[in-house]
């Protein structure tokens, strides 16, 4: 009796105490300030106790886009590589950074102007391994200063201030901003589909559609929902026109878009909505793969807009028709990268694969549930892609037994 009442005593006692061990907090934090004048921005990374952080290697990539570094304790650069070990106490390493980035005379990736900026979060902080004590959580923030006359700032992350993020990127180690950015005289436009929160923004005067782009999200919305079982917290789409790169691209929970792209193609397919789909599905390939998340991104684009309503039967046909004819003549799916062709033909494919998972489940799976297994791997290559396909249906893939993927 004497030993069961001592039992329970000490299961009391873990009870109410709670963890008996957990991670130190030290806060990291990334303080911009945007410099028009010189298409830069000034960015210090501060480490609340620099004892918590043994090194940061950073990635420095081509020379000049990082210049005048200033850093407590030891910095050195080694070819493109830069090396931070901070100083014991509070610790910070201050550098600028070009923002204007041109991907061909005419044509900016990211641009800076006297009035907005829009560049991706990755340019400000490169790309780190970092070295760090065990028992340490760094908790990241993103301040912006921003220049006279400029009203606001725009990220994919949650705002906890004025122009203030919360960094948390649980995929890894080192959190640094990431996604599409946008600084200056904005004008936007919110809404809120589903449990993600929308927000389209642009500088003013650069003809973006915003309350078009607006109406297309909410009305494919519901089966994007139906489609993926991820959806972000929150989702930005940027945009400008030229001389700002023609086309649609998508980086974490952020899309940009030209002014001057179509939201639908005359080909019938949504370039936005691919995008969407990639932001959303973060699909991984490696290994010549990179048909699966080209496919799949493709095939959603036409897939999603035609169960909204969007797309009859007879246009659908004719769409068929064009990617046959567009993907005439590919012998191989394989390879780094996939031209438009291959494209086609990878649609044509995962079209084919959704009507072979159909009947042989009898209806009750089809590649939305491959595209989730595909979502949940850390990454893909084709055999691993046939293996999920047969795992859903059960058996061999007679679609994917092909010399397309050989």
């Amino acid at each position: 009796m004497r030993v069961a009442v001592k039992l329970a005593a000490s299961l009391m006692v873990l009870a109410f105490s709670g963890p008996v061990w957990c991670a130190k907090k030290v806060d990291l934090d990334y303080h911009v300030k945007l410099l028009p004048q010189t298409e830069q921005a000034e960015v210090r990374v501060s480490l609340s106790q620099g004892s918590a952080v043994r090194s940061l290697d950073f990635d420095l990539g081509h020379a000049g886009d990082y210049s005048e570094f200033k850093a407590d304790g030891q910095w050195k650069v080694t070819g493109s590589r830069g090396l931070w070990q901070p100083s014991a106490d509070k610790a910070s390493l201050t550098y600028r950074v070009r923002l204007t980035h041109a991907r061909k005379p005419g044509a900016y990736d990211a641009r800076m102007t006297p009035s907005w900026a829009l560049f991706r979060g990755e340019d400000l902080v490169p790309a780190a391994r970092l070295d760090q004590q065990d028992g340490v959580e760094l908790v990241s923030r993103l301040m912006f200063e921003l220049p006279a006359g400029w009203k606001s700032v725009e990220t994919a992350w949650p705002r906890i201030g004025k122009h203030k993020f919360r960094i948390d990127n649980v995929s890894r180690l080192f959190d640094r901003p990431t996604g599409w950015m946008l600084a200056g005289t904005l004008g936007s436009r919110r809404v809120r589909l589903g449990e993600t929160e929308v927000t389209v923004a642009s500088p003013k005067g650069q003809a973006m559609r915003r309350m078009d782009i607006v109406t297309l999200l909410t009305f494919v919305w519901p089966q994007v929902e139906a489609a993926f079982p991820r959806h972000p917290a929150k989702l930005l789409v940027v945009g400008a026109s030229d001389p700002m790169r023609r086309g649609v691209f998508s980086s974490r929970d952020s899309i940009y878009l030209n002014s001057r792209s179509p939201l639908v193609s005359e080909s019938g397919s949504s370039p936005l909505i691919r995008e969407v789909v990639q932001a959303i599905g973060r699909f991984n390939d490696h290994q010549g793969s990179d048909w699966i998340s080209e496919g799949l991104g493709e095939y959603y684009a036409i897939e999603l807009v035609r169960r909204a309503g969007g797309i009859t039967d007879e246009r659908y046909a004719a769409i068929q028709a064009r990617l046959a004819k567009e993907g005439k003549g590919v012998t191989t799916l394989r390879g780094e990268q996939v031209n438009p062709a291959a494209v086609a033909q990878a649609v044509l494919l995962l079209q084919e694969l959704d009507r072979e998972i159909r009947v042989k489940t009898h209806n009750k799976r089809s590649l939305d549930d491959l595209a989730q297994a595909v979502m949940r791997a850390n990454s893909t290559t084709t055999p691993e892609f046939v293996q999920l396909a047969e795992s859903i249906i059960g058996e061999s893939s007679v679609v994917l037994d092909t010399k397309l993927l050989h």
